[in-house]
């Protein structure tokens, strides 16, 4: 598989979100605020280099206004899933968040004019056995479905239709003018929110701000930039599919940093959910006929 600059791009991305399960999971503040300043923080970095180098573009009205729907939809997954987190396991959040290439797939099925082709599909049944594998079976036994089972689920639809919505526009809009745009929104309606329910801004911790302020620069302008970058230049399906590999360096994260465990099970989920990943870059289309045919 060919290592091209949007593919290095989505590697990078994903590898700067992987972290951010773990930081949220250190409950140095609640999950929406948390939210807000990622996307407070990040504009406030972001903001000046546009400016100054002159690389903000405004884009007509329907962009515009369709990129402040990316910023509202994208902090909405973000404050919903970090709250699904921190009110069960990060566990269940993170196998429901990752639903999204389902959603993802039917939402470019029902409107974009670019189908799921039959690899996605495939990659896609693989990909989601293996994140089974991973977490383990016995955890559908115990599926807990409450507030947080709810929010996670929300969490991959949002996501979803984020990515949808921003294919477009990322078609048409530059990723650094669309960034702006989507933090400027995300940060004002975080911060109504977050007032409008007495949310605390202030008061935390050293180590909290610290947290805070890396989730602004490595979880988002990083990852962000990088995966808007590989959006506007790959199948939305293919990008959303490609994500789902956060959970298996997550799990890595957390057996170094949070001394969970990694059993030979999670290691054989992981190895299956990447081999999914890797069918949907898979060049000829698989066909299903000849498949069955020669056995």
């Amino acid at each position: 598989m060919k290592l091209t600059k949007p593919r290095l791009a989505l590697i990078c991305g994903i590898l700067c979100i992987s972290i951010f399960p773990i930081l949220v999971k250190l409950r140095l503040t609640s999950g929406l605020i948390s939210a807000f300043y990622r996307m407070f923080f990040a504009v406030i970095l972001l903001l000046p280099y546009v400016l100054l180098s002159k690389n903000f573009k405004l884009p007509s009205l329907k962009l515009t206004l369709l990129a402040m729907l990316c910023g509202i939809l994208f902090s909405s997954d973000v404050a919903v899933w970090n709250i699904a987190i921190q009110d069960s396991s990060a566990t269940q959040a993170s196998l429901l968040t990752n639903l999204s290439p389902v959603w993802v797939g039917i939402g470019s099925f029902l409107f974009l004019k670019s189908k799921p082709a039959t690899n996605f599909w495939i990659g896609t049944i693989v990909s989601l056995f293996g994140m089974v594998t991973l977490v383990g079976f016995e955890f559908f036994i115990d599926l807990n479905f409450n507030q947080a089972f709810l929010f996670a689920v929300l969490s991959g639809i949002l996501y979803s239709i984020y990515l949808l919505v921003s294919k477009n526009v990322l078609s048409e809009v530059d990723v650094l003018s669309f960034m702006t745009i989507s933090l400027f929104t995300s940060s004002i309606y975080l911060g109504i929110l977050c007032y409008s329910l007495n949310e605390p801004f202030t008061g935390f911790s050293n180590t909290g701000w610290f947290v805070l302020v890396l989730q602004a620069v490595i979880c988002q302008l990083c990852a962000w930039l990088s995966i808007s970058y590989a959006t506007q230049h790959m199948r939305a399906t293919r990008v959303s599919l490609s994500l789902l590999s956060q959970a298996v360096i997550t799990s890595i994260l957390a057996w170094l940093f949070l001394e969970e465990k990694i059993t030979l099970q999670m290691v054989f989920g992981g190895i299956i959910l990447l081999f999914g990943i890797r069918i949907t870059f898979y060049d000829k289309t698989i066909s299903l006929k000849k498949l069955f045919a020669k056995n």
